[in-house]
């Protein structure tokens, strides 16, 4: 049986293990641990997803709980894929923020996956890595 619930702490293992079962661990940075345990410090809320306690699914968001939620990381482990899972864990993150709009950007594995539950596409999207290329 799947539980989902809302936890406060998880460990770097857990998540970094997460990552690596799911096709997420291609675009996050799995071999920085002072990375993965900054990302799970400021992420203000976790929905996880275990079976028998082990996790095989994490939505990490960041939010203010009122106008808007970034999905920032949706993960589920490959052998729970296609299974609802993912949809739950938006469902729950969504439910914990209901005047928010819950915003992510797609891993290009997923982008056809977003439109088939019901979320809306949009183009307007930009991305800054580095201070110095701002003109």
């Amino acid at each position: 049986m799947i539980i989902y619930q809302i936890e406060k702490t998880v460990s770097v293992e857990e998540f970094r293990e997460v990552l690596v079962n799911s096709t997420l661990g291609e675009r996050r940075p799995i071999n920085n641990h002072e990375t993965l345990s900054k990302m799970l410090e400021h992420g203000n809320l976790i929905v996880t997803a275990r079976d028998n306690g082990k996790l095989i699914g994490i939505a990490r968001s960041l939010t203010d709980f009122n106008y808007c939620t970034y999905l920032s990381d949706l993960a589920v482990d490959e052998n729970y894929q296609k299974m609802g899972i993912g949809k739950e864990l938006i469902k729950q993150t969504k439910l914990k923020t209901p005047n928010a709009k819950l915003i992510l950007l797609s891993a290009p594995k997923a982008v056809e996956y977003y439109p088939k539950i019901g979320m809306i596409k949009w183009d307007q999207c930009y991305v800054l890595d580095n201070v110095e290329d701002l003109k």
